[in-house]
């Protein structure tokens, strides 16, 4: 037996229990992983939610460091004892053991240890996709970045900065926007005391930014878009104020030609030879010190549900952990 939270319907955090659960053995293909840390994120809340649907009874956590423990047939990339990390589906991180698919893990350098890999996995490999894939940065651009003081936020300044790229981000108070500044944000905007659209214009003499951004969806899209220079793209990663609202392709044309995507990081690593390279770059800038980890919360597995109530609220900055066995 072993402990993970389960959810039987979607609602509030309330929904997510801790539960004794029997994973029997690995079949083929599957690994038997025991998690040191598992990591804490926004898309976390929307399968809990339900706003991105899963059949329940389900788990949930798409993040998660560890050790393998068993292998089944045909497992040939990674052996019991070793060091392991993985970000993706299938849910089920919030959990002391699991049974995964073994083409999700990638091997673990000795040099970072469980929790900085569970803290850093799925946001650091959002940021790799996002400035080296979606839109390959180069030194010289300027770029708006929503919510520049979060997990994802906090590395996008630094590899933003190690890039040479000029970096807008906007943040929600002045202590956030201090921790934006100390790791590389360039210009930072509070967009409760200012028009970050029209902060925006100020800072690039008009001319508008190559690329936005964008996790926060309904309240931030339309001004967003108005922050873009010609020519440039819209990147809608995430909606954690809710849905990004129904527009016309129109309101493309008529802001200068404007590209829009809406990426995830599945289909980015959905094949295994770009999960290796994401993660090799992503280890590489580790290892440099070009990017740092900020761990600022830290839970036991059965206050998941105190977890979800403070990133919901906005109470959380850089990144957050689970630990399965805390005392």
């Amino acid at each position: 037996m072993t402990k993970a939270i389960v959810m039987t319907e979607t609602g509030g955090p309330d929904v997510m229990q801790l539960a004794d659960i029997e994973l029997g053995a690995p079949a083929e293909g599957e690994v038997l992983v025991k998690n040191m840390a598992c990591g804490l994120n926004y898309i976390d809340v929307y399968f809990r939610t339900g706003l991105y649907p899963q059949p329940l009874p389900a788990g949930l956590g798409m993040e998660g460091a560890g050790i393998v423990e068993a292998t089944g047939p045909g497992v040939s990339h990674v052996r019991p004892g070793d060091r392991v990390a993985y970000a993706g589906r299938p849910n089920g991180a919030y959990a002391e053991r699991r049974i995964m698919p073994a083409d999700s893990l990638v091997l673990l350098p000795d040099s970072i240890s469980f929790e900085t890999a569970a803290a850093v996995m799925l946001q650091g490999l959002t940021v790799q996709y996002l400035f080296r894939r979606t839109c390959r940065l180069r030194a010289g651009d300027t770029i708006l970045f929503h919510a520049a003081a979060g997990g994802v936020g906090l590395l996008a300044c630094q590899w933003a900065k190690a890039l040479g790229v000029t970096i807008i981000g906007t943040v929600g108070s002045a202590a956030k926007a201090q921790l934006a500044i100390d790791n590389g944000c360039t210009h930072v905007i509070n967009y409760n005391e200012e028009n970050f659209t029209l902060r925006v214009k100020e800072i690039t003499q008009g001319r508008g930014v190559s690329v936005v951004y964008d996790s926060i969806g309904k309240d931030t899209f339309t001004g967003s878009l108005d922050c873009l220079a010609p020519l440039g793209t819209m990147v809608s990663f995430g909606s954690s104020s809710g849905p990004v609202p129904d527009f016309s392709l129109g309101e493309l044309a008529s802001r200068g030609s404007l590209f829009i995507t809406r990426p995830s990081l599945l289909s980015y690593t959905a094949k295994r030879s770009d999960l290796d390279s994401m993660a090799a770059e992503l280890f590489d800038m580790l290892a440099s010190g070009k990017l740092k980890v900020h761990i600022n919360q830290r839970y036991a597995l059965a206050d998941v549900a105190q977890a979800h109530r403070d990133l919901e609220a906005r109470k959380t900055t850089g990144s957050s952990i689970l630990l399965p066995f805390a005392d």
